[in-house]
């Protein structure tokens, strides 16, 4: 499900490798002069992962736009490295990219992505956009979230509310997991466990979040690397708790599993929308990226797929119930948090190398403690 099962990694060994220098851009008509015979002639080719994610942008953005501008809209489903070779071409075999906000900001840092002109996004103006999802490079296009999940027969009736509950073995006893380095270790929720504040996570206090995990290692045998393995391990009784992405948890509650989840302390991402350098159809990606930020188009996707509208106004259109369990509803906003991207892009390797040391040392499974 989630852009994050890629390989960041390989990502940014391909990002050094490409060496990528600016490419000039054709002459453009702006934004107000009408939509020109070119746009019409070659259709939009905008990147997406594909799957459910991409049924959803296809039935709630792509084909409503194209309804609306005659613009047709091509998707290519390619990993970030082909993305990195194609620039370095300097012929993107896409115009639109849609990837999370942590990949825009890497794409950033390599110049190998357009600043945007806000000016030509008038649905991204005082649309109540968080600041985080207006960045100079991309902006920000539908919320997700991880959260805690658990097995509603495994506690007695008690149900864990919190981090602080997740890390508590005395009062919620049994094995947990908890993320892998598929996405940047879960930090955040170690430290919440411990006590701090949500304003106050960043920067994040690295040794006091590994403090924190040390103490409940003996119980987290599995860090899962694919959005699927919670609700299997779950399932399967093999942990009694465990992050999750809650797209992922919401389908199999709706099958009927025992299983719930707290969205209190929900670390929060966005999927983005960027243009690349050498884009071929720049107007035409200008206008389906503010097509996507009008609340209506917004609500219409949340209502397909479990991710929040970054557009407040959106849950206008949203019944309460529909809105129930999406990442960006007012309550959830106040009781979770934004991952910091900056930091993460800035700090994440050095972590994730640590972390992934941590994993591995020989003393997992001796240092579980009450509490």
């Amino acid at each position: 499900m989630r852009e994050l099962e890629t390989d960041r990694r390989a990502f940014l060994r391909g990002a050094a490798a490409a060496g990528v220098a600016a490419t000039s851009l054709a002459c453009r008509p702006r934004s107000g002069q009408g939509t020109t015979r070119t746009e019409h002639s070659r259709p939009l080719v905008v990147r997406d992962i594909g799957g459910s994610y991409g049924a959803a942008n296809r039935k709630a953005v792509y084909d409503p736009f194209t309804r609306e501008t005659g613009i047709r809209i091509k998707v290519v489903n390619i990993l970030h490295e082909q993305m990195i070779a194609q620039i370095k071409e300097g012929r993107p075999r896409f115009d639109v990219m849609d990837i999370n906000m942590t990949h825009l900001a890497l794409f950033k840092r390599e110049g190998i992505s357009q600043e945007l002109d806000y000016d030509r996004l008038k649905n991204a103006r005082n649309a109540g956009i968080a600041k985080s999802l207006l960045t100079s490079h991309g902006v920000g296009k539908n919320y997700w979230a991880s959260v805690l999940a658990y097995r509603t027969d495994a506690f007695g009736g008690k149900r864990p509310e919190s981090w602080a509950d997740f890390w508590s073995i005395g009062r919620f006893p049994g094995r947990r997991a908890l993320q892998g380095s598929v996405d940047w270790p879960e930090l955040e929720f170690a430290l919440l466990a411990d006590g701090v504040p949500l304003d106050k996570l960043y920067p994040l206090d690295v040794d006091r979040a590994f403090a924190a995990l040390d103490g409940i290692k003996g119980s987290v045998p599995t860090f899962w690397e694919s959005g699927a393995v919670p609700g299997e391990l779950l399932g399967r009784k093999e942990v009694v708790a465990s992050s999750v992405w809650n797209g992922r948890v919401q389908r199999l509650i709706q099958d009927g599993s025992p299983l719930a989840y707290a969205w209190n302390g929900a670390r929060r991402q966005s999927n983005g929308y960027g243009i690349p350098k050498g884009a071929a159809n720049p107007e035409a990606a200008y206008r389906l990226i503010d097509f996507a930020l009008r609340p209506d188009v917004q609500a219409h996707f949340a209502q397909i797929h479990p991710e929040g509208p970054v557009v407040p106004a959106a849950y206008a259109y949203l019944s309460r119930t529909a809105a129930a369990d999406l990442a960006s509803t007012p309550g959830h906003l106040r009781s979770g948090f934004d991952l910091d991207v900056e930091w993460w892009v800035e700090n994440g390797d050095a972590v994730t190398r640590r972390w992934q040391a941590w994993a591995r040392s020989p003393d997992r499974g001796t240092r579980s403690r009450e509490r």
